[in-house]
Order: structure tokens, then sequence, then C-alpha cells
């Protein structure tokens, strides 16, 4: 995949760059236990934000340091003050993770998920010789996990005012690096025998990575944000070329529908790594 053809320029008014570091610095890099966050990554970290809100993604997920989500919710308010993200968004906490998503995209991504037969769900347990799909038994767990999750969405956005809500799910009996890959708009999510820990089949397994990555002039001239990243075994890219395809197909018409970021680059490449975290 190259570059999406046809994608204009982003258009609107210049965002402050300092005052956008500062906002990251000042809510979320401090406080025992917390870094300085490095200007470049408060960059990045606000076009995310900025990517959610322009429904490029249904979530981010906060990884930067020790925040949690009360701060990240003063970060988000500062980001609105800075005249970023100005429509509604949603801060998810679930089991020490913090997740800002866009309401309606979050739901539609849940749903849509819930209804695709296959299901796009990849079983990478410790035990098992090489990655596969999971069978109809285990994608049936993980869909009563996503309804009860579309549920509480849907609840918690009947019941909230303003323009940053938030709620907290507990996730019992959920692997969450399989509800935040789906959160996250992955094509494909990974699963795993949750009894046998974190521990995976993919050391040493080829993966194909694709990334996005798109220009952001309205935060910084030359800056380019990485809309999202994530690996499909390259012996399953085949079987699930369908969904692969719908998401890229999807990703170039949510970008030709806003105009905050320009040239949408989508590329892969294939590695192959001695362990794999998830």
């Amino acid at each position: 995949m190259g570059p999406a053809a046809g994608l204009e320029a982003p258009a609107g008014s210049a965002l402050s760059a300092p005052r956008l570091v500062a906002a990251a610095r000042e809510e979320l890099g401090a406080g025992a236990g917390r870094r300085r966050l490095p200007a470049a990554r408060a960059l990045q970290l606000a076009g995310e934000v900025l990517a959610v809100a322009a429904g490029l993604k249904p979530a981010l997920l906060y990884d930067c340091g020790a925040a949690g989500p009360a701060e990240l919710r003063r970060y988000v308010a500062r980001l609105r003050e800075a005249g970023l993200a100005p429509r509604r968004l949603h801060l998810l906490a679930a089991e020490g993770s913090a997740l800002l998503l866009h309401p309606g995209l979050a739901q539609r991504r849940l749903a849509a998920v819930l209804r695709a037969h296959p299901a796009p769900f990849v079983d990478v347990s410790a035990g098992r010789p090489c990655p596969a799909l999971c069978g109809p038994a285990e994608a049936e767990v993980i869909r009563g996990h996503l309804a009860a999750l579309l549920a509480h969405l849907k609840a918690a956005e009947a019941t909230s005012a303003g323009p940053v809500s938030s709620s907290e799910v507990v996730p019992t009996g959920w692997n969450l690096c399989t509800i935040v890959g789906v959160l996250l708009g992955y094509p494909a999510a990974y699963a795993f025998a949750m009894e046998e820990g974190a521990e995976n089949c993919l050391a040493l397994t080829p993966l194909r990575v694709f990334t996005a990555q798109a220009s952001c002039a309205r935060i910084r001239d030359g800056l380019r944000v990485q809309i999202c990243s994530f690996s499909i075994p390259e012996s399953l890219c085949a079987e699930l070329k369908e969904v692969l395809d719908a998401w890229c197909d999807e990703l170039k018409e949510a970008f030709s529908a806003q105009s905050d970021f320009g040239d949408l680059r989508i590329s892969s490449e294939v590695v192959s790594l001695p362990a794999v975290a998830l």
C-alpha cells in the first residue's frame, strides 16, 4: 500500500504548538513517578487526539506515563481550550488503562465486529504451534464481552453531559488485549488463553506490520502523526484480505471527510521478532 491518491492538504487555522506541549507537560507530566514529556511526543499525542476527534480512528490508548483518567480529562480540556478536538469525546477507564474514544465511531466499530463473520480474532495463545483465527466457541465469548461494552458505552452516552464525558467499566473475565484492539480499530485483534498469562506464540513468527500516517500542519508544519499501527501474522493475511481491504477503504473514506490532516500514507512491512509483547 502506498500514498492514498487524491487527498489534499489539510485546511483550518493553525494551533499553538508551544501551548499544546505545555498542556501535556502540566497535566500529564507532573507528579511522582512521571517524567517530563519530550516536546515531540507531546505534539504526537495532540495529533492522535485530533485524529480521534476527526473520526480517523475510534480510540487511542494513553500510554505516555503514569497519569490516569482524571489527568487525561484535564489534558483534553486544555486541548479544547487551545482549539483542538472541538467534538465530543469520551474517556473510558478499564483496569488501569485509559482510552479516549470517539463515542459514535467506537460504538459503530463494536457493532460492526459483532456482526462480522468469520470473527476477526486471532488466537495467539502460547500453547498453539502457530497463530490461527479463533474458533466459534472462543469468538462467541469475546462477542459477549464486546456486547457488554457496547451496552455500557450506550448507557454512558445517554446519561453524559458536556464535551468530555467519562465512565469506568469493570472487565471481569475480559481479555483487554482483544477488547482494546477492537476499540483501536484494528481489522483483526489478538486473543489468547488468559490462564496462560500474556505469553503468546508470535516469537519469530513473520508479522506484517501495517502503519498509517498523515501530516498535520494545523499543529506544526512537517509534523507527521501516526494514525495507527498493528500487525497481522503473514500466514493469515490472505485469509484476512477482506477485512484488511475494508479497513483501508474505510480509513481513506474517513480521511476524505475531514480537513485536519493531509497526505495519508499506508504502508506495510514484514518483521520477525524474538519476542512480541501484547
